[in-house]
């Protein structure tokens, strides 16, 4: 899936802009390393300083945990093409703090405002990418039950001082 963003400009611009997810920047702010000990690989990041991580040993199928620049963390997805999804769907996902489809349709208002053609732009990305996507209802409780379920085993640690980040997404 990497290589497939990056040889379609179709999906990676979007991906960049609403998605804020950008294959070239993988380096993290700060050491961090996963409690379990687990291996953690930075991949991409956010324009806000924000890292997602590969965690454990494997391919582009390891589960996906991002990281703030503020000393927050989420397990979002298992596997790329489930990040990818949520990106597509619901780019936005940092400020659903219900997880619900219409506190998401509240936030794609602004979008939509800013970005007319988002849909559009979002179907021929996944389109690109040849993944089908799900409603936001069910991006959105995937990932509620990602993070705070299966989530509970990834807790990033900020090496220096040994503290966890924060839970960044919390039922």
């Amino acid at each position: 899936m990497i290589t497939a963003i990056r040889e379609r400009d179709e999906a990676a611009d979007f991906l960049a802009w609403p998605g804020d997810f950008e294959l070239d920047r993988g380096d993290h702010v700060e050491e961090v390393h996963l409690a379990s000990g687990a291996a953690l690989e930075g991949f991409a990041g956010d324009g806000a300083g924000g890292t997602f991580f590969f965690c454990g040993a494997g391919g582009e199928e390891r589960p996906v945990l991002y990281a703030d620049s503020e000393g927050g963390a989420a397990l979002l997805a298992i596997g790329l093409p489930e990040l990818l999804r949520l990106l597509l769907v619901a780019p936005w996902w940092r400020d659903c703090r219900t997880f619900t489809a219409e506190e998401s349709q509240e936030l794609a208002a602004d979008y939509l405002e800013d970005i007319p053609d988002l849909v559009a732009r979002r179907d021929r990305a996944a389109a690109a990418l040849g993944l089908d996507l799900p409603t936001e209802a069910a991006a959105l409780a995937r990932l509620r039950d990602v993070a705070v379920g299966a989530g509970k085993d990834f807790v990033l640690i900020f090496t220096p001082e040994g503290e966890p980040y924060s839970p960044l997404l919390v039922d």
